[in-house]
């Protein structure tokens, strides 16, 4: 069978930013698309939390938010069924999860396959889940960072972006690491969506290529 292959649209996209947080990931993003970095606009920014300071930061940036109460819902795919019609709506191109912390369902994740960004402060595939700098300083490891990949069924399993590299020192605590981590995340999931949105990003299996600029 022909290896599926996967290359992202060159055009002016519609973003979907889902958090949970403080969004400053999601902030990362916006202000590369006001500097004309991206070419691209944020449609929507969602979240299951209705206090999250990314939405009151998205509010005042005059953005588009929607806060959807998990509790309203029988399960989590009754849950993600409604959350895929308010992004079928609003005709979305890439979903970027930006500290989203809700388990998207294995549906969700092949209805937006190749459409979904997520970013993980860890070197991936090492380290999934959660508390990761803890796992980092525990293991000992000499290099930490963040990954940018596409969202898989598999939780933090899907093909890898871009990743960038900071040392673990050894006198970091779990939130010194973080810190050092954030600076890079902040740098390399704008730098990926600029990507998508540019038609750079082929997939091919479980590798993602970066085509050359046209």
């Amino acid at each position: 069978m022909a290896e599926e292959i996967f290359i992202s649209p060159k055009k002016r996209g519609r973003i979907a930013i889902f958090l949970s947080g403080r969004g400053s990931n999601f902030r990362a993003i916006h202000d590369a698309v006001l500097a004309g970095k991206i070419n691209a606009e944020i449609a929507l920014v969602f979240s299951n939390v209705d206090a999250a300071l990314g939405l009151l930061t998205a509010r005042e940036r005059r953005l588009e938010t929607l806060y959807l109460n998990p509790k309203l819902f029988a399960d989590r795919n009754e849950y993600d069924k409604e959350v895929t019609k308010e992004v079928r709506k609003r005709e979305i191109d890439l979903i970027c999860l930006a500290g989203y912390m809700r388990i998207l369902t294995p549906t969700f994740c092949r209805e937006f396959r190749h459409r979904i960004m997520n970013i993980h402060p860890a070197l991936l595939p090492s380290f999934p889940g959660l508390h990761v700098q803890k796992k980092a300083i525990e293991w000992g490891v000499r290099w930490s960072g963040a990954t940018v990949h596409f969202v898989a069924e598999e939780v933090d399993m899907g093909p890898i972006i871009l990743q960038a590299v900071v040392p673990v020192l050894q006198d970091d605590t779990e939130d010194t690491l973080a810190a050092r981590i954030l600076v890079e995340e902040h740098k390399i999931y704008p730098e990926a969506v600029r990507l998508y949105f540019e038609g750079r990003l082929e997939v091919r299996g479980r590798r993602v290529f970066i085509r050359e600029a046209k």
